[in-house]
């Protein structure tokens, strides 16, 4: 062999693919990948820790990694997937400042009809952010739906464990609706409502329905869901004959929107906090 080829052999070995970073590289330099041998313990892409960090929503840490704003132990990285342990939390930035997880909020707003339940909307239709304007909270998600058409009692917050349970389609709690429809139901109705229908190949009931007042040709009901389905209600009264008028949403398990103003919100206790997270249903096998 060589001298040429002996000198490359050293230098090979001395170095090599894991070679440290070279004298006066930036140490901000981009990474997309996890640099060095797999390290132990649970680890979870940057963008969804933001997101459990109550800062942001991961679609949103996605766009703040995409433009640079996240780093690493001090070197920007750009792909929402990069893999974060718990060494690695304590070294992220966002735009030069440490992640501190944000203060929990819990909180009801009295949805009015004709706002669509998201932060954005391609069509520029007015959404339920309107509602906290000027009020000076941290970034909140909303805590399941209301469609633009519906009203009523709907949660908001940062806090993506309790949201889970509280949305959880098969354990999560009860909610009650009040439902005015095109016509006065007798208790056969009602039974129907209770007992299911078959939608598009979907099976769709009632927890529990009764009149509440009716007048002239119309009526209100009350409705209570134990099950968490894209539009139910209405599809189950479409499914059933039935004209939704007006659809109102008055409690989530034990919490109740009261007299609370429409468009008004207002933070939750920690009683309630508390209560909404244990009103766990047990689930039985069929």
């Amino acid at each position: 062999m060589d001298e040429g080829a002996r000198r490359a052999g050293r230098q090979g070995r001395a170095g090599g693919d894991h070679a440290g970073p070279r004298s006066g590289a930036d140490p901000r330099e981009e990474v997309s990948a996890v640099p060095g041998a797999a390290r132990r313990g649970p680890r979870h892409g940057l963008a969804r820790v933001l997101s459990k960090a109550g800062v942001c929503s991961r679609a949103e840490a996605s766009r703040w990694i995409a433009a640079g704003r996240v780093s690493v132990d001090g070197r920007v990285v750009r792909d929402p997937e990069f893999p974060i342990g718990a060494r690695e939390r304590a070294g992220i930035r966002i735009d030069g400042r440490p992640l501190d997880p944000a203060e929990r909020v819990h909180l009801m707003l009295n949805k009015p009809r004709g706002l669509v339940t998201t932060a954005r909307d391609e069509r520029g239709r007015d959404t339920v952010y309107r509602c906290f304007d000027g009020a000076g909270l941290p970034w909140l998600a909303p805590v399941g739906r209301l469609d633009r058409a519906s009203e009523g009692l709907l949660l908001f917050s940062n806090d993506p464990e309790w949201a889970a349970a509280i949305t959880d389609p098969a354990r999560g709690p009860d909610k009650t609706y009040h439902v005015q429809i095109d016509r006065v139901p007798d208790e056969t109705l009602l039974a129907h409502l209770q007992a299911g229908i078959d939608c598009d190949g979907e099976w769709l009931r009632a927890k529990r329905a009764q009149l509440l007042r009716s007048g002239g040709r119309t009526a209100w009901i009350e409705v209570v869901l134990d099950e968490g389905r894209n539009r139910q209600i209405r599809r189950l009264m479409e499914a059933c004959g039935l004209e939704v008028l007006r659809l109102v949403r008055v409690a989530i398990g034990p919490l109740a929107l009261g007299d609370l103003v429409k468009g008004r919100w207002r933070r939750l206790t920690a009683d309630e906090v508390r209560l909404l997270s244990s009103q766990q249903q047990t689930v039985t096998e069929p």
